[in-house]
């Protein structure tokens, strides 16, 4: 089995001046929620890598809390 880290056309993070390789993609509605600076606005999808998606989790935190709620 071939990790990801080891393919040429493996993702990377859609954040400007990150070239992390990816871990998770979410949704460019969501991602507009937060202040991260995206690379192009043309994706549906956005890849962040682990620290990213780590601030993207803790700048939506109270409106995901919200989201289970309702």
């Amino acid at each position: 089995m071939v990790s990801a880290e080891n393919t040429d056309n493996a993702e990377v993070c859609h954040v400007k001046g990150c070239n992390a390789p990816a871990e998770r993609s979410i949704n460019y509605k969501k991602i507009s929620e937060t202040d991260l600076q995206l690379k192009s606005d043309s994706n549906r999808q956005v890849h962040l890598c682990k620290d990213h998606y780590r601030e993207f989790k803790k700048q939506t935190k109270t409106s995901r809390g919200l989201d289970r709620i309702y």
